[in-house]
């Protein structure tokens, strides 16, 4: 499985976790995954927002347009309370999966 699968499967949560923090538009939340991730992770525009409108059709996030004294407005993210339930869910199930792959990997045959 190569790393485009791996971002692929974890946008969402990737997303939802940032999004819990503190709302954020869009270019911003690229930046910071790619930060974060010390330049591992880089969501291009053609996965991070249709992953946002998907989150958004979810009841997930909620948009909203702001004012940016640094340009034009600007379309920010706000997870739900519906959202913050889902990133409870998926978490759980991410920190399950992630135990399971330890275990799985850390096997050494002889």
């Amino acid at each position: 499985m190569g790393k485009t699968e791996l971002v692929k499967g974890s946008t969402e949560v990737i997303l939802l976790s940032l999004l819990s923090q503190r709302d954020m538009y869009g270019y911003e939340l690229a930046q910071r995954i790619e930060a974060d991730s010390e330049g591992y992770l880089q969501l291009g525009e053609g996965t991070l927002y249709p992953a946002l409108k998907r989150l958004e059709l979810q009841g997930y996030v909620e948009s909203y347009w702001q004012s940016s004294e640094a340009g034009p407005r600007r379309k920010y993210y706000a997870i739900t309370e519906s959202g913050r339930s889902a990133l409870a869910a998926m978490t759980e199930e991410w920190n399950r999966f992630e135990r399971i792959m330890r275990r799985l990997t850390g096997y050494v045959r002889t």
